[in-house]
């Protein structure tokens, strides 16, 4: 039985930052107002023009999180050293999990279309940050549509209604719902308690709690165990959540470890050629 509404503790409105190669993301979490969100660590809006020639994520290497990627429109095409190669389209996911080490790239491919989607880094524990890397391309076909009272949600990982999510086994039992209003009404989403939750909107202003919530604006949830949303049919938002791991965070650009000294072995790694054979 649900019984704790959440309500909106903050928001950030995206502000537009230089990324890869001639991209201009709109971050929200990784800014310095708002450097890590437990378990998240980053969460860009990206939108390549199709006429943008050569801009995109060239290879760059990852060790200590996750990386979630989810498309709107246009194609992406990922490779990898470890041998993992996929390209997402419109409603496609990606979650990579770095463990100790990988390198990869992302860049667009032609479709006629912007290029536009999400990247979402999710931190690993202490205890997983040098586990090896994994990667689960996520097609549209196996990411389950969940259709609520008011509401349709692609669920990307997680429970919603019975159903689960088409990504498995991730450390901070994530939850990951693209929602669509289907109505003009209030909806109730539920929430596992304890866990960070945030709502980002996509299309079509929404209410929580009476407070406004515009596109493109990150609505970060105190703690609860439901959602209660408000907004015109065909309102779509992103709602994510995650347990988090309630330790120190040390970040320097693509590495993620608990302590300054792990940044600093991870950096001799990468400097002495050993970062993908390192355990």
């Amino acid at each position: 039985m649900m019984t704790t509404a959440r309500k909106i503790a903050h928001l950030y409105q995206a502000v537009a930052t230089p990324e890869g190669q001639g991209v201009t993301v709109h971050r929200t979490i990784g800014r310095p107002d708002l450097s890590v969100l437990d378990p998240f660590l980053l969460l860009d809006e990206m939108e390549l023009p199709k006429e943008a020639k050569g801009a995109g994520f060239p290879e760059h290497p990852h060790r200590g999180f996750e990386t979630v990627t989810y498309m709107l429109t246009g194609r992406m095409e990922h490779g990898d050293r470890v041998g993992n190669h996929g390209i997402i389209g419109p409603g496609d996911a990606q979650w990579m999990t770095a463990g100790r080490g990988i390198i990869h790239s992302e860049m667009p491919v032609a479709s006629g279309e912007d290029a536009r989607g999400f990247q979402l880094w999710v931190n690993l524990p202490a205890a997983k940050k040098m586990i090896a890397p994994r990667y689960q391309d996520v097609s549209k076909d196996i990411i389950p549509t969940v259709k609520g009272e008011g509401y349709e949600a692609q669920l990307v990982a997680g429970e919603l209604l019975g159903h689960e999510g088409a990504v498995k086994e991730i450390a901070a039992k994530p939850f990951f719902a693209d929602v669509t209003l289907t109505g003009d009404d209030e909806v109730t989403l539920p929430v596992e308690s304890g866990h960070t939750a945030f709502l980002y909107g996509i299309k079509g202003g929404f209410v929580v709690d009476d407070q406004s919530v515009p596109t493109r604006t990150l609505a970060i949830l105190s703690d609860g165990d439901f959602v209660k949303v408000r907004g015109k049919a065909g309102t779509r938002f992103l709602l994510v959540a995650g347990r988090p791991n309630n330790e120190p965070v040390a970040r320097y650009g693509p590495f993620v470890m608990n302590t300054r000294e792990e940044i600093i072995a991870t950096i001799d790694d990468w400097n002495k050629g050993r970062f993908l054979s390192a355990t």
